[in-house]
């Protein structure tokens, strides 16, 4: 997550990389664990054995600490996606391996897609609006839609419309009412037929 140690003489960029990696594993752990709200910078430091003024040197607040471990979580379960997608892959074969991927990740990563997907809009004092991960998945729901030649529907809508959905039984599965077997099985055919209807 974030920047990565790198080899060196030891001198202050490595200090500095070192503490910026260690600020975000800490993050990452209280955001999962306590979520956005019951975290504080100085909790964050604390948890990465650094001074309270350490979090300051790499962050500006809280927001932009927690904007970076969604970002990373992004990028994680994006490597899983594409480990999972295979070239010449049908539209079905496509969704099936996206959603197995989400709950691969999910499996891997306890919490992490959980405290990643909190609404920004309830994190913002500013008003700043940024771009939720929701939002951003389905844009690119809207992309592979695009590349599989699907046109039914307006492919952003529909992006959308997956992303919500999914969110939605994976929720459900994700409180032990649906097996994941189930879930990926019946999602797969229902956004396949709802996009390929004949």
């Amino acid at each position: 997550m974030g920047a990565q140690p790198f080899e060196g003489d030891g001198g202050p960029g490595t200090r500095k990389t070192d503490s910026l990696s260690r600020l975000n594993q800490a993050a990452r752990k209280l955001f999962v664990e306590r979520g956005y709200h019951a975290t504080r910078p100085q909790d964050i430091a604390r948890e990465a054995g650094l001074g309270h003024g350490t979090f300051y040197l790499h962050y500006p607040d809280k927001r932009a600490c927690f904007l970076a471990f969604v970002e990373a979580a992004r990028e994680e379960l994006d490597v899983y996606l594409h480990l999972r997608r295979e070239a010449g892959a049908s539209l079905e074969e496509r969704i099936g391996a996206t959603i197995a991927a989400i709950y691969d990740y999910s499996q891997s990563n306890p919490g992490v897609l959980r405290a990643a997907l909190t609404d920004e809009s309830l994190i913002d004092a500013e008003g700043g609006q940024g771009t939720p991960l929701l939002m951003r998945w389905g844009r690119e729901w809207a992309e592979m839609l695009r590349e599989s030649g699907s046109d039914l529907y307006d492919c952003d809508i529909a992006g959308q419309a997956i992303v919500g959905a999914m969110h939605q039984v994976s929720r459900a599965g994700a409180r032990g009412q649906i097996r994941r077997e189930a879930v990926v099985e019946n999602l797969t055919r229902f956004i396949t037929r709802a996009l390929r209807p004949d």
